[in-house]
């Protein structure tokens, strides 16, 4: 038998199943974001941003560029600090920082996703005009308007 492979101080099988817990479906049930991060060399309060941007009703055009540039980031750092998980030189100790950092950063992208939009009102008379046109079309098909129509034309 070989004896096993290690990479930079973390074992190569360590370094598949740290990998595997950021990429695990369910990684962030129960996982609470970061109080703070360093993204891009600026400290972050990202637990205290998720919280008072989720408090709000709806979220202001200007805001709106705000969060949408601190998910972008997030992400960025997100993928920075997978490829170090990855390639990088780290003891299996640094793994664990790491993976935990990430999972974080995932929950609170989770958290940003899923706000409300921006105007509740015109996202609501979109969805009431699909359902009119849902409900004219069924209509139509149950009266036979369509069949008719279709049978006119034959």
């Amino acid at each position: 038998m070989l004896p096993e492979r290690r990479v930079s101080g973390v074992k190569e099988y360590e370094r598949k199943g740290l990998l595997e817990r950021v990429e695990r479906e369910g990684a962030t049930v129960g996982a609470s974001i970061p109080e703070e991060i360093t993204v891009q060399g600026r400290d972050i309060d990202l637990r205290e941003f998720v919280f008072e941007i989720k408090r709000r009703e709806t979220i202001p055009p200007g805001e709106r560029d705000r969060v949408e540039q601190a998910k972008t980031n997030l992400r960025r750092e997100r993928l920075q600090r997978k490829q170090r998980l990855e390639e990088g030189d780290i003891s299996r100790e640094e793994g664990e920082i790491l993976v935990d950092s990430i999972i974080g950063i995932d929950r609170a992208l989770n958290a940003l996703e899923n706000l409300g939009a921006a105007n509740l009102e015109a996202e609501e008379r979109t969805k009431e005009a699909a359902d009119q046109k849902r409900w004219m079309s069924f209509l139509q098909k149950a009266l036979g308007k369509k069949d008719a129509n279709k049978r006119s034309q034959l």
